[in-house]
């Protein structure tokens, strides 16, 4: 007997077959940049070592406990829950993180050669990050909440992949660890900003909490691997990098949940999903009369 519902095997709500749609179901088997892959497809570190993945079995999860927490915490969307909702939902998993990267680069001065460096590396990492991700949520196949209560009605619409970890969680704790490495400073910041971004996909109703939880663990356990393999690059007069040891306050949470860079959501979700959110932040231009980051707050 199954443990769990299979993503491949169950109707979204307000469809009538299993999804037959998925999206980049290869993904798991693309080219790697730090990480390695051995011939029986195990994930490697940098330096060839067996990756070690801290992330739970699905098997040893209760669904129906997850399923009630996605079910009270739509019932119970405060209005900015539903902003963070939205605002870390708009686009793909990288979308709110590369502006982060930008506006540190900005904010510190960081040199052109450098600033490439520090960009290949983070998008290098978060790449690694999601082939991990993704062949763990094919092989594995777990259902999303809107598989398990088909009235279910998330905020977003509900992607077309399995649920098993979250992209967003997972890129969002590898992207937090490697830009920490450089900016140790903006830590506590990358650290907030990452949860936030975790939590959001609950806040929508697309992810059950421990998609968001384990993702982060996974995220930041690849990514301190990449930070050891950074750390141990040398050139003739030492270590390549000279994180920054000034507090300079980056200016990287957007004023009232705007984004910096306009998006359209898709008008062609198939699933149920609430009525006017997915389309209430269209094309949100950046707002530049208020200045100061907004101060986020984790609803967990």
């Amino acid at each position: 007997m199954e443990k769990y519902l299979k993503w491949s095997k169950e109707p979204y709500g307000g469809e009538k077959n299993p999804p037959k749609d998925p999206v980049t179901p290869l993904a798991g088997d693309w080219p790697l940049a730090f990480l390695k892959r051995n011939k029986r497809g195990e994930f490697l570190d940098p330096e060839g070592r067996r990756l070690s993945l801290p992330i739970l079995h699905p098997d040893r999860i209760d669904f129906g406990k997850e399923l009630k927490a996605v079910q009270h915490t739509l019932n119970n969307l405060t209005p900015e829950q539903e902003n963070i909702g939205i605002f870390y939902g708009t686009g793909v998993p990288t979308k709110q993180w590369t502006p982060v990267i930008d506006r540190l680069i900005d904010s510190y001065g960081i040199s052109p050669v450098y600033a490439a460096r520090i960009l290949a590396a983070v998008q290098m990492a978060i790449n690694d990050t999601m082939i991990v991700v993704w062949d763990l949520k094919y092989k594995w196949d777990t259902a999303r909440p809107i598989q398990y209560d088909h009235s279910l009605e998330p905020l977003l619409c509900t992607p077309r992949f399995p649920s098993y970890p979250s992209g967003h969680a997972s890129m969002s704790g590898c992207a937090e660890v490697v830009l920490s490495y450089f900016f140790p400073k903006e830590a506590s910041k990358l650290k907030r900003f990452a949860e936030e971004d975790a939590i959001s996909r609950l806040y929508t109703g697309v992810h059950f909490p421990v998609d968001n939880d384990e993702g982060l663990k996974l995220g930041r356990s690849i990514g301190n691997s990449i930070v050891q393999h950074l750390q141990d690059q040398r050139v003739m007069d030492g270590a390549i990098d000279q994180p920054q040891e000034t507090f300079r306050n980056a200016d990287f949470f957007s004023a009232e949940f705007n984004q910096f860079i306009p998006y359209d959501f898709s008008a062609d979700c198939t699933s149920n999903v609430r009525s006017g959110k997915e389309f209430s932040q269209r094309r949100i231009a950046p707002d530049f009369t208020k200045s100061g980051p907004s101060k986020p707050k984790l609803f967990y």
